[in-house]
């Protein structure tokens, strides 16, 4: 607990307090739980959670980020249990489950009492919706509407406990697998988490319903292993991500060390791509090509020597050609890399221009991949935004101005205007900044030593 701010110890302090309260009607003073609920069902579904969630997190099923808690036992124990008997069982598997990140003992505080509040409230909302009859006589379109309340319940109560303490931490989720940040709206963390959640509501249902069935709790076991089956394909998935991730951020590493005067230029680039991709609505797989083609698009300045990338002063005719050249590089390398998509023809001609006149092939207009021009709109604006041995940053609007100035001629128009929208609604928060390199001071270039950075002739 520690390393969490004080407002953030009291949040988790308090969550965890109303967990535990939630489990208060179950533990009664005389022996007999309540009338719809066994002790024997509590103690099977809480062990056969805790082992699931073991099984889950182990080598053979986890994976990097591959996600949370394995929800189907707990959303069935919210369809055949009184909330409090539900919320109890999954008290244990959030205790023993494996943490493999700091704060340990953060995280699992905050597990005990994050997921009971949650089986809790959709235990209570799937009793609200008349679901403990009809999974009692079996009634499945009834039963299908009372767990779809529950469902949306329970991915509401993590999601909204999940932001608050995003919010108070600073970025740092305690939920394994939440891919959140200070600046996700918490109703796009709940559509991302609603579709893999409502398939374990299904999954929890068909067991809760076979639990009551005449076959009773055996049968209901032979709902895990496809579900067990599709944990791990999701997991090799998440393996497989891991590994693409690494590769790119090997190459751009290696860029930043070759070139220090860009160094952070490359994550900027994939930021700022990524706000024209969603501002134009491009889907989340597309966006996702766009941010490592924006991260990539300069891997070619492996191939073009240090001394070019880093001289003070204009560059000769002779060295601008070697420099033009770094798309054709790039290209090179990252052409066999299957899962880059667009992103590869993007490396290759970030700098052609819409007039003709850029390079390496002097594509123009509809010939330029649209991957291209967005990158080209990123790029420009980083490189003006940015210190370069050859030029001072320019303030945001001006930069700005200077893209709107360019576009039709150097720069696709819709792309500009998509950067000037996304960056008037939320600015510009690059995740590293320039100021985080380590870049040599000395007296800007003089006005005709380079070209402006925004101009199709600038050194980038």
């Amino acid at each position: 607990m520690e390393a969490l701010p004080a407002r953030a110890r009291v949040y988790v302090a308090g969550v965890t307090v109303a967990g535990l309260l939630c489990l208060l009607p179950a533990v009664p003073v005389r022996a007999a739980p309540a009338p719809d609920a066994s002790w024997r069902a509590v103690a099977s579904l809480a062990v056969l959670y805790a082992c699931c969630e073991r099984l889950a997190r182990s080598r053979q099923f986890g994976a990097p980020n591959s996600g949370g808690t394995f929800h189907p036992v707990l959303l069935a124990a919210a369809f055949l249990l009184p909330p409090s008997a539900a919320a109890l069982v999954a008290l244990p598997g959030a205790l023993l489950a494996p943490v493999e990140q700091r704060p340990f003992l953060a995280r699992r505080v905050w597990r005990a009492g994050q997921l009971p509040l949650a089986v809790w409230a959709a235990s209570r909302a799937h009793r609200a919706a008349g679901g403990g009859e009809t999974v009692a006589v079996g009634d499945v379109p009834a039963a299908l509407g009372a767990a779809g309340a529950a469902v949306l319940v329970f991915c509401l109560v993590l999601t909204l406990l999940d932001r608050g303490i995003v919010v108070l931490v600073g970025g740092l989720p305690l939920r394994p697998g939440s891919r959140t940040t200070r600046r996700t709206t918490w109703w796009r963390l709940f559509l991302r988490s609603l579709a893999p959640v409502t398939v374990h509501g299904l999954a929890g249902l068909m067991m809760a319903l076979l639990w009551r069935s005449p076959h009773g709790p055996v049968a209901a076991l032979l709902v895990l292993p496809p579900m067990y089956v599709s944990w791990w394909a999701f997991a090799q998935y998440h393996r497989e991500r891991a590994a693409h991730q690494a590769t790119i951020r090997a190459l751009v590493q290696a860029v930043d060390i070759k070139d220090g005067y860009t160094r952070g230029h490359s994550e900027r680039v994939g930021q700022a791509s990524t706000m024209i991709a969603r501002e134009l609505g491009m889907d989340d797989e597309r966006t996702e090509v766009l941010r490592f083609a924006g991260i990539l698009h300069d891997v070619g300045k492996l191939g073009v020597p240090t001394r070019l990338l880093t001289k003070d002063g204009p560059l000769t005719p002779e060295e601008r050609r070697v420099i033009e050249l770094h798309p054709e590089y790039g290209h090179e390398m990252v052409r066999g890399i299957s899962f880059l998509g667009e992103a590869r023809a993007a490396v290759l001609h970030h700098h052609e221009r819409l007039d003709g006149s850029g390079y390496p092939y002097g594509l123009a207009g509809g010939q330029i991949p649209e991957s291209a021009r967005v990158v080209a709109v990123a790029d420009a604006f980083d490189a003006m935004t940015s210190n370069r041995s050859y030029s001072r940053a320019r303030p945001v609007p001006a930069a700005l101005d200077e893209l709107q100035r360019c576009a039709g001629g150097h720069f696709d128009p819709r792309m500009v205007e998509a950067l000037v929208r996304a960056i008037g609604r939320t600015g510009w928060h690059p995740a590293v900044t320039a100021e985080d390199a380590r870049q040599p001071a000395g007296p800007p270039a003089p006005p005709a030593a380079e070209p402006a950075a925004g101009s199709p002739g600038a050194r980038r």
